[in-house]
């Protein structure tokens, strides 16, 4: 059988794509290299599936980190607000949180996994179970996949949505960057973005585990008065650097290597410092005799306090009445603004996505069909485009795939909406 498009990959901008090339009207085949569909979407927001960003598309590009641009013809046709009335038209109630996230009221991502491949086969489209290994080309168009173990799906035209190399236990472990690459794209190279970061420091490996709440970190290039990075939220510590919501939001911003960049963590962003300094005041007083290292831990969690006073140059065993001013304002200062050095960001694997892909000046951003091979499209994480967290990098792949299904040659050029 010849189809009207094969759909490498069965993730969230594959089976989109599908729903809505079948809905035109297309004979459709999705080639889904796992067993089941739409597992990376089950590991999205611990489980809970941040699937879009209740904002209008202007917002969405600003949180775009890559080639915002490109992806202003697909978010203005597909926005945040078509994704939330189609999973709710597909079952899925939706509520909106802290950051205008969206998620479902079930806090299940199995609920917009299962919605995803609904959409797709009562749409009409088939799901196989087929790892392609190549993307078949005749007098230099797509015709068709074959997959590793020989079988062949030809197709009129291919459409790449096999993601990026992030979670590669899901299934998306690059495959789709050598597809392309073997069509004769350019792959801009790929690396994590959202994703923890390697510090040089010892103390984050003593301190590892620990989780800090309602802290302001902020990020620095070397040099730079002006932050590239500051927000209020939790971040954790882990055997070699940090990790967390904030540091995964922070990553993102590091485009150089990462000995170009600085971190500090605001331990006490409700006081300001005259604040602290009157607090810390207020504490040594009550006890004059005791060692710092037990009077700080009411203001702070207890494995930081060793750290801190280390950074600050002063014993853990010196009495509260021996503390000079100087060591005092060290402290305090420390507290609002305890610095870190960045050496590394985490491996791609760790990453929440991968930046870097599919150069997107081969693309046409309003079909996302290749400007090199006639008949092959892109849509997803393999192209070279990533946002920051907040059901942004989601979005994306449900704007490039519903563009992808659009652009699709068939039987009807209609645009279908859900």
């Amino acid at each position: 059988m010849r189809y009207d498009a094969v759909i490498v990959g069965g993730g969230a901008a594959g089976l989109l794509c599908a729903g809505f090339a079948a809905r035109r009207g297309l004979s459709v085949l999705v080639a889904e290299g796992r067993e089941r569909p739409a597992r990376k979407i089950l590991v999205t927001g611990k489980g809970r599936c941040n699937l879009t960003n209740n904002c209008p598309p202007d917002e969405v590009m600003k949180n775009v980190m890559s080639n915002p641009k490109f992806l202003y013809s697909a978010l203005s046709r597909f926005s945040p607000a078509d994704t939330m009335a189609l999973f709710e038209g597909l079952g899925v109630p939706l509520k909106t949180e802290r950051g205008n996230r969206v998620f479902p009221v079930s806090d299940s991502a199995r609920d917009v996994a299962d919605a995803l491949v609904r959409f797709a086969r009562e749409g009409g489209a088939r799901i196989v179970q087929a790892k392609v290994s190549e993307i078949l080309l005749e007098d230099g168009a797509a015709a068709g996949v074959r997959s590793q173990d020989g079988r062949e799906f030809r197709g009129r035209s291919v459409v790449l949505a096999a993601g990026g190399m992030s979670y590669p236990g899901t299934g998306s472990d690059g495959s789709g960057f050598r597809l392309a690459a073997g069509a004769g794209h350019t792959i801009v190279e790929p690396r994590g973005s959202l994703v923890p970061i390697l510090c040089a420091e010892d103390c984050c490996g003593r301190m590892a585990g620990l989780s800090l709440k309602n802290v302001t970190l902020t990020l620095w290039e070397r040099g730079k008065k002006k932050p590239l990075f500051q927000e209020l939220g939790e971040m954790l510590f882990t055997h070699s650097g940090v990790s967390g919501p904030l540091v995964l939001s922070a990553s993102a911003w590091m485009r150089k290597p990462a000995g170009e960049y600085r971190l500090a963590i605001d331990l006490k962003p409700g006081l300001t410092p005259e604040q602290l300094d009157a607090r810390l005041l207020r504490d040594l007083e009550d006890a004059p005799n005791r060692d710092l290292g037990n009077i700080l831990g009411s203001l702070l969690p207890r494995v930081l306090i060793l750290p801190l006073l280390e950074a600050a140059q002063v014993p853990p065993d010196r009495k509260a009445h021996h503390l000079t001013r100087e060591e005092r304002s060290r402290l305090a200062g420390l507290v609002k603004a305890f610095p870190l050095t960045p050496t590394a960001l985490g491996p791609v694997e760790e990453a929440v996505v991968t930046a870097g892909g599919v150069k997107v000046s081969q693309v046409d951003p309003g079909t996302m069909a290749s400007r090199l091979v006639p008949g092959l499209y892109f849509a997803g994480e393999v192209l070279d485009i990533d946002a920051r967290t907040g059901g942004f990098n989601l979005q994306l792949a449900f704007s490039t795939g519903y563009a992808a299904a659009m652009g699709l040659p068939g039987p009807e050029n209609g645009e279908v909406k859900v």
